[in-house]
């Protein structure tokens, strides 16, 4: 599972490009209603999509369904105008993800439905009954609420197809990660796996012996960078003692291995061959590297480990009556004031516009990967009990406290698993929004009310 980003489920309630989230799950396409017998019009076409349709029923039943839940939550409504074009975009991209996953054959069954259900009462610690009794309270007819439970599992499905399932995250973005949480300078040790071919060169040899070597060498790397397989083109020409098995060195700490291998490793990707030959104290050398590793020996006191952050925050949004620059403004005058004496906690609680206000914009720990990049960078910049500058996200603006920070508990490996699950939802999410943004823009769409569109 993805790690929870804190500060996104923090601003979820009032956040409209959210709302799918916030109506529970996409609504379905309801049939076109014909003319009755006393005379009522068809419902009219908010939206075309491909071959399907997006009614003003559905807009204005979404639009009521997000305005009740941001009003239950404290959270600003936007105006009707802006609220429209919002909601009836996610719309667009739900009913273009539904086709998708059609073409694709994926399926949600009854079971899946029924689990998905009983899992949502029990978070609630509900039966699922009393939940029912509570939905259908809200003015969600259970049928309804049951579609769109199934409507979610299935773009969740889609994603995992197209785009979860084809992203990896190596060993060597794992150990850049956590070095980066240290803070400039600081850097995890990698373990390198290197195969090399050794040509020796005698000490004192005269300068056509060495000539000779560095030609050979040379034609050795022709070969290597050409097809040949290196392991094979070791155990035919290396002079090193690890021939036999095709000089493959094993994982090694770079203090293990000559200088010259680490630095060429530092431009080398798992795999590739270094590009000129190496000379070394033996001789020449053509050098392969196999992999790298988040390097694992040592104490667990010398081990990487990754930063948990307190923090807290105040949020002002752009774009609901707020310009950027007046938003900025008014967390400068407020940072002011703080620094003047004012609680923080208590400005949070007056103007932050974000879910976490009614605690004075506690976020209380984060671990990495957990809030968005421009929010964790500037988290990361700051010294216990300092103020960031107004610092812009996509929610908006927000002034950032660090209140301390602490190493994260678990074992090494359980650290590592965090931040490649951290890489890994990130990487995502990045080509999640590419491949939506494709999608869309392969798809035919007509939009049929008169609202300002917003920019996929």
């Amino acid at each position: 599972m993805a790690i929870v980003n804190k500060l996104r489920w923090a601003t979820l309630a009032a956040s409209v490009a959210s709302a799918v989230l916030l109506s529970a799950a996409p609504a379905m396409a309801q049939a076109l209603k014909g003319q009755t017998a006393a005379g009522q019009t068809v419902d009219s076409v908010a939206a075309v999509v491909n071959d399907d349709v997006i009614t003003m029923r559905e807009l204005d039943e979404r639009m009521g369904l997000i305005s009740r839940r941001l009003q239950q939550q404290h959270a600003p409504v936007p105006p009707e105008a802006q609220l429209r074009s919002q909601v009836l975009n996610q719309m667009v991209l739900e009913r273009v993800q539904l086709e998708k996953a059609k073409e694709d054959g994926i399926v949600v069954s009854d079971a899946d439905v029924q689990k998905t259900l009983q899992r949502l009462a029990a978070a609630n610690k509900l039966p699922l009954d009393v939940y029912r009794s509570r939905i259908e309270g809200e003015g969600v007819p259970w049928s309804v609420f049951s579609s769109d439970a199934r409507n979610e599992l299935t773009l969740q499905k889609l994603r995992e197809k197209e785009v979860d399932s084809k992203v990896s995250v190596s060993d060597a973005e794992v150990a850049n990660y956590i070095a980066s949480q240290r803070g400039p300078g600081a850097r995890a040790q990698q373990d390198l796996r290197i195969e090399h071919i050794l040509v020796k060169v005698p000490a004192g040899a005269a300068q056509d012996v060495v000539d000779a070597a560095h030609k050979k060498a040379e034609a050795i790397l022709t070969q290597a960078t050409t097809g040949a397989k290196f392991e094979s083109l070791a155990k035919e020409n290396s002079q090193a003692a690890d021939a036999k098995q095709g000089g493959d060195l094993g994982f090694k700490a770079p203090a293990n291995l000559p200088d010259a291998f680490v630095k060429a490793a530092e431009d080398l990707r798992p795999g590739e061959v270094a590009p000129d030959v190496i000379r070394t104290d033996d001789g020449f050398e053509v050098m392969r590297l196999v992999d790298r590793r988040v390097g694992i020996g040592g104490s667990a006191a010398d081990a990487p480990k990754l930063v948990q952050t307190h923090v807290r925050h105040i949020l002002i949004r752009v774009g609901q009556g707020e310009s950027e620059a007046a938003a900025r403004q008014k967390l400068l005058d407020i940072r002011q004031q703080i620094e003047a004496g004012g609680d923080f906690a208590q400005f949070a609680r007056t103007y932050s516009q974000d879910g976490s206000a009614s605690q004075g914009g506690d976020l209380g720990w984060i671990s990495p990967g957990e809030t968005v990049p421009e929010f964790e960078r500037a988290m990361n910049d700051l010294k216990d009990n300092e103020i960031s500058e107004p610092v812009r996200s996509e929610y908006g603006y927000h002034l950032i406290q660090v209140l301390g920070r602490r190493d994260a508990e678990g074992s090494v490996q359980q650290q590592m698993d965090l931040a490649r699950q951290a890489i890994g939802q990130r990487k995502a999410e990045q080509a999640y929004s590419d491949w939506l943004r494709e999608l869309r823009d392969s798809a035919y769409v007509q939009y049929k009310v008169d609202v300002p569109v917003a920019q996929q």
